[in-house]
């Protein structure tokens, strides 16, 4: 384990909350934003949504929009976390027992990490699936925000952080 935290201190952050805090285009940009600038533990972020995050950042705001991605891992803010060897047996599970939810490498990489992590917070603009899925740790993730009805950022059903 890479990060050395209390698990219910840390929260995990998929790519959607760092895109959406990134992009004043997006509905839930502000919420985002104050939700990664006020979280009272670690800020998790699996190396895979890192990548996620990174190519659409790049893509959709240009390039100092990665680099301020890159900085803030640089400055601490925010703590990536490798995948683990192990996690590629929970991540292939995942992917078979959710294909038709749609789930993707990096959405099950999440889970994994908040499984190997024993970490229960989630931060994600995709409710829809992990709402759905079900991680062995716990009975189920503390997502943050509610549901939302604007246009998607990643191709899912986002929320509002």
């Amino acid at each position: 384990m890479s990060v050395s935290a209390e698990p219910t201190k840390m929260l995990v952050v998929d790519a959607g909350p760092l895109i959406a805090a990134s992009d004043v285009s997006e509905e839930a940009h502000e919420r985002c934003r104050q939700l990664l600038h006020e979280a009272p533990g670690p800020l998790v972020v699996p190396t895979l949504a890192v990548a996620e995050a990174a190519y659409f950042l790049r893509r959709r705001l240009g390039a100092a929009a990665e680099l301020a991605l890159a900085a803030s891992i640089q400055a601490g803010d925010l703590l990536p976390e490798p995948v683990d060897g192990s996690d590629w047996t929970r991540i292939c599970e995942l992917l078979a027992e959710y294909s038709d939810l749609g789930l993707g490498i990096t959405d099950a990489s999440v889970l994994a990490a908040c499984e190997r992590l024993g970490a229960t917070k989630l931060a994600t603009l995709d409710h829809r699936r992990f709402s759905v899925v079900r991680p062995r740790h716990c009975a189920a993730l503390t997502l943050t925000g509610v549901i939302s009805t604007s246009t998607p950022i990643l191709g899912a059903s986002h929320a509002s952080c």
